[in-house]
């Protein structure tokens, strides 16, 4: 896998029997070819031609994406996504070589678990993302406006009487399926300010946290609000971050699933070096074959419980960790 071009075609032959053989390729080539990576190995006196499982591979901090430029190979960066994170704080830069694949990858990421975005409008209420540069999701967010050629299509920033109008008018057209893709805070306004708003003839996905808006909340407190307030048997969620190329998504539950590219492992919380917990609260650490071009390994500090059958929860973010957007706050 000398370029990326060439792993691109291997990224979406992964299955559960090649994902491992794949990653560990991965893992050398990234370990040689990644100055910042290569040095944080080197630390721990790892020769990486002996690492032979998952869970011996160091996992990078996620912190990492704030302090260093993390790049694999020598390449320009086509776009740079930034964090939202809280005022004041660093924000993580995640450069990349190519949008378009980006962009791709998410369709491909959605589609995995919910079928062609042309099946769908796409309304979308993002008011945090929108005001400031670098957003991911928001690149994301136009490419699916864009792929999906519906009119309807569209971002809702300050005009929910237009959003509602729009929404009434796709009721009795009938013609797709609706989503309607919204920051956390912001649907809760829209639940709250607008009693009687029915949404039952549309998929609802949360994503992202109060930014600062609104008192932080569980998830299952957020889903219950929602789902009594705008009507809806079930709401969505997706999970996604600035330094992942990858999304995961839910079904309506707090189970996340992964494409067959992402492999979630837990870590113990006081001793990170102990991987592979099942059904009990652990750190996060993700394996995105699609970060190929910086670093797939990434110790996150969210915490969760991932399950045998390699869904996963979101249950809030570490103590010592910056508040940021795309979580909740732990039950």
């Amino acid at each position: 896998m000398d370029t990326f071009k060439s792993f691109e075609s291997t990224l979406y032959t992964v299955n559960d029997q090649t994902f491992v053989d794949i990653a560990m390729e991965v893992f050398r080539f990234q370990a040689v070819n990644n100055p910042v990576y290569r040095s944080f190995i080197q630390n721990f006196s790892i020769d990486i031609y002996k690492v032979s499982s998952l869970n011996d591979i160091p996992f990078m901090p996620v912190s990492f994406f704030k302090s260093h430029a993390l790049q694999t190979g020598t390449w320009q960066p086509e776009i740079t996504f930034t964090s939202s994170g809280t005022t004041g704080a660093l924000a993580s830069r995640h450069a990349v070589a190519n949008l378009k694949f980006y962009q791709q990858h998410s369709q491909r990421c959605f589609e995995y678990f919910f079928g062609p975005v042309s099946d769908y409008h796409f309304l979308a209420l993002l008011p945090s993302y929108l005001e400031r540069q670098g957003s991911s999701l928001i690149a994301m967010m136009d490419y699916f406006i864009r792929q999906s050629q519906s009119t309807y299509s569209s971002y809702y920033l300050f005009q929910i009487d237009k959003l509602l109008n729009d929404l009434e008018e796709l009721r009795r057209k009938r013609d797709r399926k609706i989503v309607l893709w919204g920051v956390s805070f912001a649907l809760l306004d829209l639940a709250e300010q607008h009693a009687g708003v029915d949404l039952s003839h549309c998929l609802v996905f949360e994503t992202g946290g109060m930014k600062g808006r609104r008192k932080e909340i569980t998830r299952a407190e957020l889903h219950g609000i929602l789902r009594e307030r705008l009507h809806v048997n079930q709401v969505y969620s997706e999970y996604g971050m600035t330094e992942l190329l990858s999304q995961a998504y839910t079904r309506g539950q707090f189970l996340f699933e992964c494409p067959p590219w992402v492999k979630i492992i837990g870590r113990d919380i006081t001793d990170p070096l102990t991987r592979g917990l099942l059904g009990e609260t652990a750190g996060i650490n993700i394996i995105d074959l699609a970060n190929y071009q910086t670093v797939s390994f990434i110790e996150t500090e969210d915490l969760g419980k991932i399950y045998e059958d390699g869904k996963f929860e979101v249950l809030g973010r570490m103590d010592n960790s910056d508040v940021r957007g795309c979580n909740l706050m732990v039950s």
